[in-house]
């Protein structure tokens, strides 16, 4: 069994996108490791709402390109469109940010996914969930990333929310 861990994000009825995300994930894999939820500013394009970010961890025994083509048929059943252009909103985008240790390019998949050290609504979750693991490139712990990641103009904040009756994340 691997360590997986994905980025989620939605910027179209959000709150419906995420929990459903999460139920699925839940359903497939079992028990769930999840940050807090984050609300950031769109990054790269100006349309749409923000987003509600978050990162998940789970264990899996599926290949990466089983686990690719998994993220990637929840998307589309949750609304999300293949021509869609790159920098518009979504109603769900679930990407593959390590599986264990892996490096390279495995199944037609980049790991680890090159966002990990490009953007505040994935290292800040992922940070925060799994301080003390070690980015599969760099070696460097994500808590360390986090406390030298320079944020610049990308803005987030935790949110409220709650998932299958329990508060997962808060607001402070």
């Amino acid at each position: 069994m691997a360590l997986v861990v994905v980025s989620i994000g939605s910027n179209i009825e959000r709150e419906h996108h995420v929990q459903t995300c999460l139920d699925a994930l839940h359903a497939e894999f079992g028990k769930l490791q999840l940050s807090r939820v984050f609300e950031s500013e769109p990054v790269g394009f100006n349309d749409g709402c923000n987003f509600y970010n978050l990162v998940a961890a789970f264990e899996s025994g599926a290949s990466v390109g089983e686990l690719q083509a998994w993220c990637k048929r929840l998307e589309l059943a949750n609304g999300r469109r293949k021509d869609s252009p790159k920098f518009s909103p979504r109603t769900l985008d679930v990407d593959l940010l390590t599986v264990n240790a892996l490096r390279g390019d495995i199944d037609g998949v980049e790991l680890p996914r090159d966002e990990i050290v490009k953007h505040a609504f994935v290292l800040q979750p992922l940070a925060e969930l799994l301080p003390n693991h070690r980015h599969p490139v760099s070696g460097e712990r994500y808590a360390d990333l986090w406390a030298n990641f320079e944020v610049g103009s990308q803005r987030l904040w935790p949110v409220e929310f709650v998932w299958q009756g329990r508060h997962i994340s808060h607001a402070t």
